[in-house]
């Protein structure tokens, strides 16, 4: 996103506290700040820098974490949002286009692919913060004119994934992968997920810069995919044979989860079309650079 942006000839500063993120990927021509969203210093950085876009990715982003301790998924994605929101708004703030989530926020689906009309129903404390952010936003530009987009984003995957922790699915069986260790799927390995290419997600939030209003939009591919086939695209890839270990499944997982892009194509104009395995190639091949230095 960062590289993206300083390519158009924007200002680009970046705030991290470096939880999860890699300071190395942080690219040239961008300010780097390492603070937390929930920090006066972040404040004062949003009402002192002159910051009119805030494209807000940072999250506590596990969501079994989230059901572990939803005090402090609480804390970073509503009470940290927040902390943005009002510093930005008494200052230089004219739109916010955030990070929400496609395969956390409508729970088990009644329709598939899910479309934005599709009951938000939330299974987890991190949805309920996305969602609880979402409205928000709204109110922010009901009540002071910010211009205001939310992403709701399928299962992002692509080169620089962090493989560690709960999230990413992709990275971690590429690490597991290519250090020969075993990679494990809960359960049956036939729940399935949206995988979307990181690049088209970038392309997204390129296309909602300059929006005018409040709207909603869905980032996916609309095709459902196992674990068990993901694996197998993954092993295919790398040209490893190793068959995955099954472990106990997750209690309260989620089975299905697809979600349709139709309505960022009509009114963004954005293509969510990178195929699974072209994406699944060049993350593998980034993957694998990465492992042979």
């Amino acid at each position: 996103m960062a590289e993206a942006l300083l390519a158009r000839g924007h200002r680009v500063l970046i705030v991290d506290d470096l939880s999860s993120g890699r300071k190395e990927n942080v690219p040239a021509g961008a300010e780097f700040h390492e603070l937390d969203i929930r920090s006066p210093d972040a404040a004062a950085l949003m009402r002192e820098a002159g910051v009119e876009v805030l494209f807000h990715h940072a999250a506590q982003m596990d969501v079994r974490r989230s059901v572990a301790d939803p005090v402090h998924d609480a804390s970073v994605n509503v009470v940290g949002t927040l902390n943005l929101l009002e510093a930005g708004r008494r200052a230089a703030l004219k739109q916010v286009i955030f990070a929400s989530t496609g395969g956390a926020m409508y729970g088990e689906q009644t329709a598939f692919p899910a479309d934005e009309e599709h009951p938000a129903q939330p299974l987890s404390p991190y949805g309920v913060a996305k969602l609880a952010v979402e409205r928000y936003l709204y109110f922010y530009h009901r009540e002071y004119g910010l211009d205001a987009i939310a992403l709701r984003y399928a299962n992002v995957y692509g080169p620089r994934q962090n493989p560690h922790g709960e999230a990413g699915v992709v990275a971690i069986f590429l690490d597991r992968l290519l250090a020969d260790r075993e990679a494990v799927i809960n359960g049956d390995g036939l729940q399935t997920r949206d995988y979307a290419y990181v690049a088209d997600v970038v392309a997204a939030n390129v296309a909602a810069l300059g929006r005018p209003g409040f709207g909603i939009y869905n980032v996916g591919t609309g095709r459902e995919t196992t674990v068990v086939e993901l694996y197998g695209l993954l092993a295919a890839a790398l040209g490893v044979t190793r068959p995955p270990t099954h472990g106990p499944a997750k209690p309260g997982e989620q089975r299905r989860s697809v979600i349709s892009s139709e309505l960022v194509g009509r009114e963004l104009g954005v293509r969510v079309g990178t195929t699974l395995e072209d994406g699944l190639k060049k993350t593998a091949a980034w993957f694998a650079a990465r492992a042979a230095k």
